[in-house]
């Protein structure tokens, strides 16, 4: 895949850092540089191939997402030979979480290198794990799978996955309180609305309740976020009568 020459207008010395914290982080050395200057690009730059094309980090995210989840498939298939069908999707989604990329992402302290128009401080925590993924499927399309392979163990598998704590990882507090309440036939509603207040980022609340009580409350700047947090809150507070997860 070949890039315009001018398309970062990077001077040497910039392509020299970059290269030289990218070759740090990867530990190995990448051929085109270019390809990895493109899984940091975020798309506030409006920057444009030859055809037009929108060039930023999320494509490559694509991609990488994909490689991700094969290496990680092939890892637990292999590790796990007990583990049927339902075990090792779980244990994949647990590895793989939005939760999890973005303290893989902060962690090598990716957000370093983004390019973009808007302030760093402004971006959320899955800027993290966007980037991650982007990086890995940068590596992929640079040197093939077995070094995107190689970088996923040394940096993934290795420091963090430990089957026997991850077992115990819940993945989403939301869907233990729903399938404990349908369980026990127990009513129960997530009622969320905006809940800006002096805030200049839209926020939303909800309010969980469970046999018609409000149980936990939060707030947070999407819905799902706002959910998950009334939810884990939940959990906690009716801990003794659902047990661990």
């Amino acid at each position: 895949m070949n890039f315009p020459s001018n398309l970062f207008n990077s001077h040497s010395k910039e392509d020299g850092n970059f290269f030289a914290g990218i070759t740090r982080i990867l530990g190995f050395k990448p051929k085109n540089l270019q390809i990895f200057k493109k899984a940091f690009l975020h798309r506030s730059t409006n920057r444009k191939d030859d055809q037009g094309n929108p060039m930023n980090y999320e494509r490559l995210e694509f991609l990488g997402d994909s490689m991700l989840g094969t290496i990680i498939s092939k890892y637990l298939y292999n590790e796990v030979p007990e583990g049927d069908e339902g075990y090792l999707t779980k244990m994949r989604s647990k590895i793989v979480s939005r939760e999890h990329l973005n303290e893989l992402g902060k962690d090598l302290n990716l957000i370093e290198y983004v390019e973009s128009r808007i302030p760093k401080s402004h971006f959320g925590d899955n800027i993290h794990g966007n980037v991650f993924e982007a990086l890995v499927g940068a590596i992929y399309l640079d040197k093939g799978y077995k070094y995107c392979e190689k970088f996923i163990t040394e940096r993934v598998i290795g420091p963090y996955v430990d089957i026997e704590v991850l077992e115990g990882k819940v993945i989403s507090y939301k869907s233990l309180i729903i399938e404990w309440c349908q369980k026990k036939k127990i009513p129960f509603n997530y009622n969320v609305y905006e809940d800006t207040g002096n805030d200049s980022l839209k926020h939303f609340a909800v309010k969980l309740s469970i046999d018609n009580k409000v149980i936990a409350k939060a707030r947070a700047t999407s819905k799902k976020k706002a959910e998950e947090r009334a939810s884990k809150r939940a959990y906690f507070a009716l801990q003794g009568r659902m047990g661990t997860p």
